[in-house]
């Protein structure tokens, strides 16, 4: 038994060594980030800045791949088939990985994918046409129980997370909205000014302007505490609608079975550039604040949030693109 001790008790030593070599043996070639989206969305734009500060830490060619199609499907397929070797990851959103999971079965995504870290999970506002009169979020879900179906919510498409926000809202309060979809957010917001649709849940900077310019209101923010980025802004927990929360993330993910001390080093170097007082103030500009997470946490994390918005789609029957 003494010896028995003495040899588990030196085994993380000796593991060590082997932990190091792995993490300095990597990258040994450019790297590839998929982004299973089109150029130009807030996926893009995260995956760009990480390719940045990766290329400036690994003195490598980190190059972005925009493979667009089937909701994140395309994209993600590729990175599944790649050598799980660290030299190819993806950046992917709480849209693109309801994508993968569906609904019929619990989502674990090591059973798909290697987690490796959170880069940030923005809130929405819940973005109000003036002419709709309430004044917060308890006045705007008695106006809506008096008309039930009479109130309208643009999103950037079905499934997204602007969409799952608004039928969880209207879940948890007990009223009836008709979603109308559109292919992204600006022609969502040009019908919310003109007054065609009555509610958006939206990222923070898409209404910015159009907030400034009173021709929509802010009524609240979606996720559980305030931010800071939204000075004077209270959450819809807050006021009318307590316990709700709706974020969409943003996250850093590679193939299945990457050895364990690649993923380290690439958590590690991405939570060094998110932290970064150029990268808070790029994340700022889009309504976002840097939340890196260690592997494990964020693995359950995810699975989390996918087994929340699996609920939502299974009891508000969406058909999912």
């Amino acid at each position: 038994m003494p010896s028995r001790r003495a040899v588990l008790a030196g085994t993380p030593l000796l593991a060590m060594p082997r932990l190091a070599r792995a993490q300095d043996a990597f990258p040994t070639r450019p790297v590839t980030i998929v982004v299973p989206f089109p150029p130009g969305g807030g996926t893009d734009v995260l995956a760009r800045i990480l390719a940045q500060h990766f290329a400036e830490a690994w003195r490598l060619p980190v190059i972005v791949e925009n493979r667009g199609g089937g909701a994140g499907r395309i994209g993600m397929q590729q990175v599944q088939r790649a050598q799980p070797d660290g030299h190819t990851l993806m950046v992917t959103s709480t849209g693109g990985m309801m994508g993968l999971a569906g609904i019929e079965r619990a989502f674990s995504v090591r059973e798909h994918l290697t987690p490796i870290t959170l880069v940030a999970a923005p809130a929405y506002v819940v973005a109000m046409h003036p002419g709709v009169g309430a004044r917060n979020v308890a006045e705007l879900i008695t106006l809506a129980r008096a008309r039930p179906g009479h109130f309208t919510f643009g999103s950037s498409g079905i499934g997204a997370a602007s969409h799952l926000a608004a039928e969880l809202f209207a879940s948890m309060a007990g009223i009836e909205m008709l979603h109308v979809p559109y292919r992204g957010t600006g022609p969502a917001l040009g019908d919310l000014i003109a007054g065609r649709i009555h509610l958006m849940f939206a990222p923070p900077q898409t209404v910015a302007a159009a907030v400034a310019g009173g021709q929509v209101v802010n009524l609240a923010v979606t996720s559980e505490h305030a931010t800071p980025l939204l000075p004077g802004l209270r959450t819809v927990a807050e006021t009318g609608l307590p316990g709700y929360s709706a974020v969409g993330w943003f996250a850093l993910f590679a193939p299945r079975n990457v050895p364990s001390a690649i993923i380290e080093r690439i958590a590690t170097d991405a939570a060094r550039a998110l932290n970064l007082p150029e990268t808070r103030a790029r994340l700022a500009a889009l309504g976002a604040e840097p939340e890196p997470m260690r592997p494990d946490a964020f693995a359950a994390y995810v699975d989390a949030d996918i087994a929340k918005w699996q609920r939502v789609v299974r009891d508000r029957n969406i058909t999912l693109e």
